[in-house]
């Protein structure tokens, strides 16, 4: 799309991140990655039993999940980059803020 508003053509050899700094278009998968940042730092900062910090925090009774390749949880790509500990360390807000820029870059290669 943004090559079509620029009046470019793939053959023309021009780099996404070149055309990306001519648009001034944000990508949309960096800003889920720092929504999903800010969000998961919120629910580990909840005081209270909210279901919200029940539903992240569950594990099944069992705790085997099905055969085959595994579903990515929604906690799954932040334990995969702070650790299992990532909970106590988002309770510092101010710490967890400064972290965010270079692990969802870290986040975006690794997806």
């Amino acid at each position: 799309m943004e090559r079509k508003m620029l009046g470019l053509k793939l053959t023309d050899k021009i780099s996404c991140k070149e055309i990306r700094n001519k648009t001034q278009v944000s990508d949309i998968a960096q800003y889920i990655a720092k929504q999903k940042w800010k969000w998961a730092g919120h629910v580990a900062r909840l005081q209270d039993n909210r279901w919200t910090l029940r539903v992240t925090e569950w594990q099944p009774r069992n705790g085997k999940r099905s055969r085959g390749r595994q579903a990515r949880r929604w906690r799954d790509d932040i334990v995969r980059t702070r650790g299992n500990t990532w909970t106590r360390e988002a309770k510092d807000k101010e710490e967890w803020r400064r972290g965010a820029e270079g692990l969802i870059l870290q986040w975006m290669d690794g997806a």
